[in-house]
């Protein structure tokens, strides 16, 4: 169809043109030579249906499944199995077909307008098989996460409000007694910012923690860490100490205690409510 467009558009044009710029060969053969020759190369990232999606924001699909193969489960537009941003095959693990239908769940409520918020499994996916397979992007990972436990949220408690401490003990106390308890660390908790960082022994011991992760923990752990802003919490997400919804309870503590002091901010707390429960439970639908 383009090709027609381009040749009709070189026709109208030499027709148009005063005769004597046509030459000796047929300005309406030169143009339509011009226009059949080799697409451009394409410098950009790999064209797969996550970066059209992502360029146009419209739908352009009318079917979504999942495909059985032998290795695994795809999820298919119109037959054709979904790409990563990277331009790999989003194929998941026969273990994880919850999953693979859940991505498909998530393409086929895409209506006219796409709405990028709601692929938050989709997006997670890709990350695990896109970057999570390098060593090296694997260890900057690794590295990166480590550094969250030394400004863990629940490390960090204050002794007032009332509302606060009683969240803070209800919700923070029981994970660190856990955590000491299940990896045998010394995890310390401070009121002040001017505490440092945790023991040299505790970041190692749970750096082995992270070693022997897969590329699908590791995905779940940065974006439960990076939602929560807790190594603790996410690690107990993977561990399946807690649920998404225990989770996102133990991270929204501080928002917590201020609603219910000065009460909700309206387009504030109820969004970031929902986002971070879409976060952590797509974290949680990976594992």
């Amino acid at each position: 169809m383009l090709l027609t467009a381009r040749l009709q558009y070189a026709n109208t044009l030499s027709r148009a043109l005063p005769a004597r710029l046509a030459g000796t060969e047929s300005l309406r053969v030169h143009l339509a030579r011009r226009f059949t020759t080799a697409p451009p190369t394409h410098d950009g990232p790999p064209v797969t249906e996550t970066n059209r999606a992502e360029t146009t924001l419209k739908r352009f699909w009318k079917t979504v499944g999942v495909k059985r193969q032998q290795d695994g489960f795809t999820v298919t537009l119109d037959s054709r199995p979904i790409k990563t941003p990277a331009g790999n095959t989003l194929l998941l693990p026969t273990s994880k077909q919850l999953a693979a239908s859940l991505i498909a769940f998530e393409w086929e409520n895409q209506e006219t307008v796409l709405k990028p918020h709601a692929l938050p499994m989709t997006s997670i996916a890709s990350r695990a098989i896109d970057f999570m397979s390098d060593k090296n992007t694997c260890a900057e990972l690794r590295a990166s996460l480590l550094d969250y436990l030394h400004t863990d949220t629940i490390c960090f408690q204050n002794d007032d409000p009332p509302q606060l401490v009683e969240l803070q003990t209800k919700y923070w106390d029981p994970l660190l007694d856990w955590a000491r308890k299940t990896f045998d660390i010394d995890l310390q908790v401070s009121s002040s910012i001017l505490f440092s960082s945790q023991s040299e022994e505790t970041a190692r011991k749970l750096g082995e923690i992270l070693a022997k992760m897969d590329p699908w923990e590791l995905a779940v752990m940065e974006r439960a860490t990076y939602t929560t802003k807790s190594f603790i919490i996410s690690l107990a997400l993977i561990k399946g100490h807690l649920t998404a919804e225990q989770a996102a309870l133990a991270s929204q503590v501080e928002v917590a205690s201020q609603i219910q002091r000065w009460g909700e901010v309206e387009d504030s707390h109820d969004v970031d409510f929902h986002d971070v429960r879409r976060q952590l439970g797509s974290a949680a639908c990976l594992l």
